[in-house]
C-alpha cells in the first residue's frame, strides 16, 4: 500500500492550510546566514570577530554541544513543501543552502560536514560525557536525504555520500561490544539514513553502516517480549525503530519488521495512552498501564508525537489495520495540532505577552492549574522546534491511500484527491457538510428522507459529522474506496451513495468498503454520530479526560478541580456552551452542575489559559 502524497492531495480545511502557510512563512522567515553560521564556524567560512546580535539562540547558540541540528529539519520541511506545493523561492532558498554546506565539506577536508567537530565522536568513544553528537548529525542526513528524494537534489545526494565515508572509516575502529556501548549515546535516526541511503544508491557501504548500527541491547530484550522501555528515553528509541522500519523496506529482511512490531505493543499496546494519544513523561516511557502518577509538566514531547505518528503510519501501509489510523487521528488533533502555530483563541485575556508570538511547545503538560510553555521564532530551538516544521510542512499526508486499484480514506478533512486507478484518472473531493443550513431534495425515495432528517436545518450543533464525498472520473470504472469508521463514534456510522442508504457499521477494526462501477459525479455521504466520551486511566477508573470526537477537551482552571457528578454516566456532566457564532459552530463546553462551573475547550483551542484535562470524579450523592 502507498501513502498518497504530494500533489496527489490538495487541501482545503482551513485549519491545516493556515499551518502549513504559517510555516511556510517561518522557513522563509529564517535567514540563510543563521542557519549555517555553526556550520561556516566549524569549517571556518565565518570570519566576524562577535556573534551576530541577530543570531538562532536556545539549542543553536554557538555553545551548544547539540548547535545545528536545526538545520537538518529545516531542509526536510522545506523538501515536503516542495514535493506537495512545487514552491520555487522555497527550493531556491535550499539550494543555497546546499551550496554553502558544499563548500562547508569541502573546506572540513571532504567529508565532514557537520556544525559540531569530529572530536565530539572520539569523546563519545572515550566514555567522555557528550551530547548526543549522532542525534544532531542525523537531522543533517534526513534533510539531505529528503531534499534529494523531494527535490531530486543531486547535490544533496553527493554532500550525504562523502559525510557517509567518514562514517564507514571511524566505526571501523570499535570491536562490537565496544560499539554497542557508543550505540547507547543516542544515535538519533542515523540508522535510518544509512537504510535510506541504501535503497536511493545500492552502495555496499550502506549495508555494513546497517548492520554496525544494529541496537541489539535495545532490540534483542524487545524481541524476547521483555519491557526495556519503562523510564528509558522515548525519543531516543523512537528514531532506532524507524530506522528499523525503513531497514524492512529496503531489505525486505524480516528481522527488522519482527523488532517494529515488537516495539510498538510494547510502547503502546500493551503501555497504553494518555486521552490525547501520547505516552511520555519528563521525555521517558511511562510505566505500563500506570499513568496517574505521570501527570505533570512535561508530559507529551511534541517530538515523540511526531516519530510515533511515522511509526503508526509505516505500520499501517504494511497492515491496513485501522487502528494505526486511528492513532494518529488522536495525536494529529491533541498533538501535532495542540501544540503548534497558537492562533488567538485565548480567552482570560490576562496573559502579559502578545499571545500571537506562541510557536510550539515543547511538552503538553497534563497536571491540573499549569499552561503551555510557548516558544519564540529565534530564542528556543529545542529538539522540538524542529519536528514541528516538518509536521507543519505537509499536512496533506496521511489522508488517504492507495493499493493497487483499492483507494483508503483514513482521514476525515476537506481535502481533494487525484490519482490513476485501471489507467484512469480518478478524482475525489471530499468535504464536511457543517449543517449551516441547507436541505436537500426532499424527495421520498428509499432512505431519502433518513438522510434528510439528519441533513436540514440544525437548530444547534448537531450530533454527527457528515462527510460528503464526490467521485469524478473520465468514464466508468470499477474499483473499492474504504471509509475508515473512527473508534470515537457513539453509535453506527451510516454510510449512503447517491442518496440511498448504503449500510452501517459501528465496527471500527475493519474499514467499510464501497465497490462498485463508480460514474462521474457519484457521492458517497458519511454520518459519524459524535459526543463527549469519559476517558478513564488505565489505572483509575474514577480519574479521567474528556473527549468529543477525537479531541480532547480542557477545562479552564487555575486550580485543580474535582467533579461531582453520576459515576453511571459522568459525560452528561458537560453541556454545550456558545455554540454559535455567526456563520459557524463554535465548539465550547461548561460543566453543567459545578460550584463554580468549569469552562471546557478542545485542547488545540487552549492558548494561555491554566488548564485541566484529567478529573477525578466522585459520586455527587
Amino acid at each position: 500500500m502507498r501513502e498518497l502524497k504530494g500533489k496527489h492531495v490538495v487541501l482545503h480545511d482551513n485549519d491545516l492550510t493556515r499551518r502549513e502557510e504559517a510555516n511556510r512563512r517561518y522557513l522563509m522567515k529564517l535567514t540563510n546566514d543563521n542557519l549555517l553560521f555553526n556550520y561556516k564556524v566549524e569549517a571556518g567560512r565565518y570570519h566576524g570577530r562577535d556573534i551576530p546580535k541577530d543570531a538562532h539562540g536556545g539549542w543553536e547558540t554557538p555553545v551548544c554541544q547539540i548547535r545545528g541540528h536545526f538545520l537538518g529539519h529545516w531542509l526536510s520541511a522545506a523538501a515536503m513543501r516542495f514535493h506537495e506545493t512545487g514552491d520555487l523561492e522555497l527550493k531556491l532558498k535550499a539550494d543555497l543552502i546546499l551550496d554553502e554546506l558544499a563548500e562547508c565539506q569541502k573546506d572540513n577536508g571532504g567529508q565532514w560536514a557537520a556544525p559540531i567537530p569530529e572530536k565530539y565522536l572520539h569523546w563519545v568513544a572515550q566514555g567522555k560525557a557528550i551530547w548526543a553528537p549522532q542525534y544532531n548529525i542525523h537531522k543533517l542526513f534526513m534533510g539531505l536525504v529528503d531534499m534529494y528524494q523531494f527535490t531530486g537534489s543531486q547535490h544533496a545526494l553527493e554532500v550525504a555520500d562523502r559525510f557517509a565515508d567518514w562514517f564507514v572509516t571511524w566505526s571501523t575502529t570499535f570491536t562490537r561490544e565496544k560499539f554497542d556501548d557508543i550505540l547507547d549515546m543516542e544515535t538519533g535516526g542515523m540508522l535510518e539514513a544509512w537504510a535510506d541511503l541504501l535503497h536511493i544508491t545500492g552502495n555496499a557501504k550502506y549495508k555494513t553502516l546497517l548492520e554496525r548500527y544494529y541496537r541489539s541491547r535495545l532490540f534483542r530484550p524487545l524481541l524476547e517480549n521483555k519491557d526495556p522501555l519503562t523510564n528509558m528515553h522515548a525519543n531516543t528509541t523512537i528514531p532506532e525503530v524507524l530506522g528499523c522500519a525503513r531497514a524492512y523496506e529496503v531489505t525486505g529482511e524480516q528481522r527488522w519488521m519482527d523488532i517494529v512490531t515488537a516495539y510498538w505493543k510494547c510502547a503502546v499496546t500493551e503501555r497504553g495512552t494518555l486521552a490525547t494519544g501520547g505516552n511520555t513523561a519528563g521525555e521517558v516511557w511511562m510505566p505500563k498501564m500506570k499513568i496517574k502518577a505521570r501527570l505533570g509538566d512535561k508530559n507529551q514531547e511534541h517530538c515523540t508525537v511526531y516519530n510515533m505518528i511515522r511509526l503508526a503510519e509505516f505500520l499501517f501501509r504494511h497492515t491496513s489495520n485501522p487502528a494505526y489510523a486511528q492513532y494518529i487521528e488522536y495525536n494529529l488533533y491533541n498533538g501535532i495540532m495542540a501544540q503548534a502555530y497558537y492562533q488567538e483563541y485565548h480567552l482570560t485575556g490576562n496573559r502579559h505577552d502578545n499571545p500571537g508570538t506562541g510557536l510550539l511547545t515543547y511538552f503538553l503538560p497534563m497536571k491540573a492549574g499549569l499552561r503551555k510553555d510557548w516558544s519564540s521564532e529565534t530564542d528556543s530551538f529545542f529538539c522540538c522546534h524542529g519536528t514541528m516544521v516538518q509536521a507543519n510542512a505537509a499536512l496533506n499526508r496521511g489522508i488517504y491511500y492507495q493499493n493497487h486499484n483499492d483507494v483508503y480514506v483514513c482521514q476525515y478533512f476537506h481535502s481533494e484527491l487525484t490519482t490513476e486507478i485501471n489507467g484512469e484518472n480518478v478524482r475525489i473531493h471530499q468535504s464536511q457538510d457543517h449543517m449551516s443550513g441547507s436541505m436537500l431534495n426532499s424527495s421520498n425515495t428509499a432512505g431519502q428522507q433518513e438522510l434528510n432528517e439528519v441533513t436540514a436545518l440544525h437548530e444547534n450543533l448537531p450530533n454527527y459529522k457528515k462527510y460528503d464525498f464526490i467521485v469524478h472520473t473520465d468514464s466508468s470504472s470499477e474499483f473499492a474506496i474504504h471509509f475508515r469508521i473512527p473508534d470515537w463514534i457513539l453509535s453506527e456510522a451510516v454510510i449512503y451513495v447517491n442518496d440511498q442508504l448504503h449500510g452501517k457499521s459501528a465496527d471500527h477494526s475493519a474499514f467499510y468498503t464501497l465497490l462498485r462501477n463508480w460514474k462521474d459525479g457519484d457521492r458517497v455521504s458519511i454520518i459519524l454520530p459524535v459526543g463527549i466520551r469519559f476517558i478513564p486511566l488505565p489505572d483509575d477508573e474514577q480519574t479521567g479526560a474528556f473527549r468529543f470526537g477525537p479531541e480532547v477537551l480542557a477545562g479552564i482552571c487555575e486550580n485543580e478541580r474535582i467533579l461531582f457528578t453520576q459515576l453511571d454516566d459522568v459525560a452528561s456532566e458537560l453541556i454545550m456552551e456558545n455554540e454559535r457564532e455567526w456563520g459557524s459552530w463554535r465548539y465550547f463546553f461548561k460543566t453543567a452542575n459545578q460550584d463554580p462551573g468549569i469552562q471546557l475547550r478542545r485542547i488545540r483551542d487552549i492558548g494561555y489559559e491554566p488548564y485541566q484535562v484529567y478529573f477525578t470524579v466522585k459520586n455527587s450523592g
